[in-house]
């Protein structure tokens, strides 16, 4: 599983010009699913989130989690973070699992922030979306976890 987490002033997400998810102040994260990940790594990664010290403290320094911070996450899939474009000019996203999978993973994925307490509001799995960001700090990390690939 592959994250790109970015800390932001408020973010959104748009389907047909529907809004259907948008937060203040948080985390908009993009979120890849591999063919090899299961609930593991998705719990892990949620729990991991939860805990990151990227919020401004008191004193102005990245030392608070975003629950200290009085934030929310937005969680956007995002299969295209395992596009391999080492060979070629077309990408290969012979990594990414396959469509039931990753929407199963990121459900799980996003019930485990829920369930740690924090406000979630999500994309739409499958759709083309129009994800609107305005970044604070910029911060900007990208988390992984993956069992090894067999293949």
């Amino acid at each position: 599983m592959k994250l790109v987490i970015q800390r932001c002033a408020r973010a959104s997400v748009t389907v047909s010009n529907e809004v259907v998810g948008a937060i203040d102040r948080g985390a908009l994260i993009l979120l890849a699913v591999a063919r090899s990940d299961s609930e593991e790594e998705a719990r892990y990664l949620a729990r991991k989130v939860s805990k990151l010290r990227v919020y401004d403290d008191a004193d102005g320094r990245l030392n608070a989690t975003i629950a200290e911070s009085g934030g929310a996450f937005l969680v956007v899939s995002q299969f295209t973070l395992y596009g391999d474009c080492r060979k070629g000019n077309r990408p290969s996203y012979i990594r990414s699992a396959e469509p039931g999978k990753a929407q199963y993973l990121y459900k799980v994925f996003v019930r485990e922030l829920s369930n740690l307490g924090h406000q979630v509001e999500t994309g739409r799995f499958r759709e083309s979306m129009q994800v609107e960001l305005v970044n604070d700090g910029p911060v900007t990390l990208i988390l992984e976890r993956e069992k090894e690939d067999p293949e």
